[in-house]
């Protein structure tokens, strides 16, 4: 399955940007407290709604890093669960769909399990030092289930969008 990401975080950035829906731009949150950078560039699918209320996250595999804002068209290969407090929070594992570098990149197993390790590794400690954060890492889902909390995420964001259209009308 193919979706569009928007780039928040380029690869090995220490900085958490973060997309200000309102104002339609980038805005830098925080720098991590921890001293690791972003495993591959890290943003979220436009128009969908994750668990915690914000869109569904993305992480893209890619061999060099883009910029806040840039948008890719990635291929859905996995995805990886942390538990923060807000809830659930899924992290969907993505290459560029349109790289024939990535085209053997299908499922979670394609993926070199020192580079799985990495990714996991990051997601336990990239809020370790962070005031008031908590994170639990919960492990890898298959594309499949990627693909599963992907739509769960589009049909929250559609139901918001009715709801918000009747109350209004």
């Amino acid at each position: 399955m193919e979706v569009d990401v928007i780039v928040e975080i380029p690869k090995g950035s220490r900085n958490k940007y973060e997309y200000d829906q309102q104002l339609g731009r980038i805005r830098l949150d925080r720098m991590l407290f921890t001293a690791t950078g972003y495993p591959g560039d890290y943003g979220f699918v436009p128009e969908t709604l994750a668990e915690d209320g914000d869109p569904i996250d993305a992480l893209l595999l890619l061999a060099e890093p883009t910029f806040p804002g840039c948008l890719v068209r990635a291929r859905v290969i996995a995805v990886f669960w942390v538990h923060d407090r807000l809830g659930p929070d899924a992290k969907l594992l993505c290459v560029p769909a349109t790289d024939p570098r990535q085209l053997h990149l299908q499922e979670l197993e394609d993926v070199p399990m020192h580079q799985i390790a990495e990714i996991w590794h990051f997601f336990e400690i990239y809020e370790a030092l962070a005031p008031d954060k908590s994170a639990e890492t919960r492990g890898w889902e298959r594309r499949e289930k990627a693909i599963n909390a992907l739509e769960d995420a589009r049909r929250r964001f559609a139901d918001r969008l009715t709801t918000a259209s009747s109350t209004q009308g």
